[in-house]
């Protein structure tokens, strides 16, 4: 992969880490998660117009990611709402990346070179180290890990589904307008008839935070589906999920929690990843 498209991806990394963030800390997680959807797809819908339709060999693609992602918004703010952040984020973003390059060599073809693999591979552990090291035993087979495992298969899902469809159309603009624009319906149509009341209080209460993670998560995965149309999946969503280093630098920096050896050494491992993405993928 270029130089560039990495540093972009690291930059779209860092902003999902922010994002992810503002929501696990935002007092309820599935509030702030279709609060973002509402920001984005209320932009993307105003900007529709910009962009060419997508090819009809894009739309069931479109369909099936605006599916699968309300699925996952779901169990993202049940998985938020069982456990703390610093297990279920490195749990789900960790495992992720090797689901895809699976899903991507087996359905579509796009296999890896061993280089390359052997840089997913890295990444996924460093992360994952993050959620398991110094974890009670007990406290891994909680209903928190069964979530956090089920958001990891839909964003592996999401992924691969998003990585062939911008590749179905001419312009990646186009195939990501119209999936912000339409995987922002259900979850808003859902809560704003269940949870009416409560959710448009959440929405006055926190403006500032709402516009926030909404230009955030969509200029985030915004990046990653442009990514993905230059470049090998699995390779992206390896990068992609560094946000977890991300989440944990931000922590230390702002949040002044210690970075500590567990952190050192998931860094280590997920920057050797990052080198090997880089030179072999």
């Amino acid at each position: 992969m270029s130089t560039e498209l990495v540093l972009l991806v690291l930059f779209a990394a860092a902003l999902h880490a922010g994002w992810n963030a503002l929501a696990k800390s935002g007092g309820s997680p599935v509030y702030s998660i279709a609060a973002y959807r509402l920001v984005a797809g209320l932009i993307s819908l105003g900007l529709l117009w910009t962009v060419p339709l997508p090819t009809a060999e894009s739309w069931v693609f479109l369909i099936a990611s605006m599916l699968i992602h309300n699925v996952y918004y779901f169990t993202l703010g049940r998985a938020y709402q069982s456990g703390d952040l610093s297990l279920v984020y490195p749990l789900f973003r960790g495992l992720a990346p090797v689901l895809v390059a699976a899903g991507a060599a087996i359905f579509f073809g796009e296999v890896l070179s061993l280089q390359a693999l052997l840089g997913v591979v890295l990444v996924s552990v460093g992360l994952m180290s993050l959620a398991f090291f110094g974890v009670s035993y007990h406290y891994r087979f909680t209903p928190t890990l069964w979530w956090s495992l089920a958001t990891c298969v839909l964003i592996a899902l999401y992924t691969v589904t998003d990585g062939v469809g911008v590749r179905q159309v001419e312009n990646s603009l186009s195939y990501i307008l119209w999936l912000f624009t339409l995987e922002a319906v259900p979850i808003v149509i859902w809560l704003t008839w269940f949870h009416r009341q409560s959710w448009f209080a959440f929405l006055v209460q926190n403006r500032s935070q709402v516009l926030a993670g909404g230009l955030a998560s969509s200029v985030a995965y915004g990046i990653v589906i442009h990514a993905m149309g230059l470049g090998a999946m699995a390779l992206v969503s390896s990068l992609r999920e560094t946000s977890v280093i991300f989440a944990a630098l931000i922590g230390t920096l702002l949040l002044k929690e210690p970075f500590g050896r567990q952190r050192i050494f998931a860094a280590v491992v997920v920057a050797l990843g990052v080198i090997a993405i880089r030179y072999f993928g």
